[in-house]
């Protein structure tokens, strides 16, 4: 067992709390209020791209990843300018600063992406009652696609951690946890808590 799957293990409630979340399961179970979900496509851009649009540069996949919440967005009638970063959005962003070490960073990128797969791969189940609106939303991050790529950072993120001082795993593991409550956070604000 690596690393991550350690800390998975270990962490089992916050990493089930932020990846079986209310707000989601309310999307699989065509429960959700949308006004949640408007809630949600907002605090994922910012009307300020320059910053983001530098740091992703030569990372397609999360350049077309913001294109389409920004369409998304449209399509929900979501107005994301004058948009102000919550605090939870500063906090999430420090954990990809220029002097965090890689194998935090990749651990925490890993986190934050696998989240978001387990979650919407819920709202794919067999089962699920899904709104046919959001099935976009949910395909895009619960995807088979998706979660080959989770499985890869992964893969990265422990082979990074296995060369890792003791100290840079222990800023890891906190990055880790850190990003579930975050994960966590960031859906109750969705749901206006």
């Amino acid at each position: 067992m690596g690393r991550i799957a350690s800390w998975v293990k270990s962490h089992r409630p916050m990493y089930d709390r932020a990846t079986q979340h209310p707000f989601v399961i309310g999307i699989s179970d065509g429960s959700v209020d949308l006004s949640a979900f408007r809630r949600w496509l907002a605090w994922k851009q910012s009307d300020d791209e320059s910053d983001m649009e530098i740091l992703l540069g030569g990372m397609a996949s999360l350049s077309d990843e913001l294109a389409w919440f920004r369409k998304e967005a449209s399509k929900w009638d979501v107005k994301l300018v004058g948009i102000v970063p919550q605090k939870a959005n500063l906090e999430y962003c420090s954990l990809m600063l220029p002097e965090v070490d890689y194998a935090v960073a990749i651990t925490a990128f890993w986190a934050i992406e696998t989240v978001y797969q387990e979650s919407f791969s819920l709202c794919l189940d067999n089962g699920s009652k899904t709104p046919e609106e959001l099935m976009e939303t949910c395909q895009r991050w619960g995807s088979a696609n998706f979660g080959h790529y989770c499985r890869s950072l992964q893969k990265i993120a422990d082979r990074c951690l296995e060369k890792a001082s003791s100290d840079i795993i222990q800023k890891a593991e906190e990055a880790f946890v850190c990003v579930l409550e975050h994960e966590v956070n960031f859906w109750n604000m969705s749901c206006g808590e």
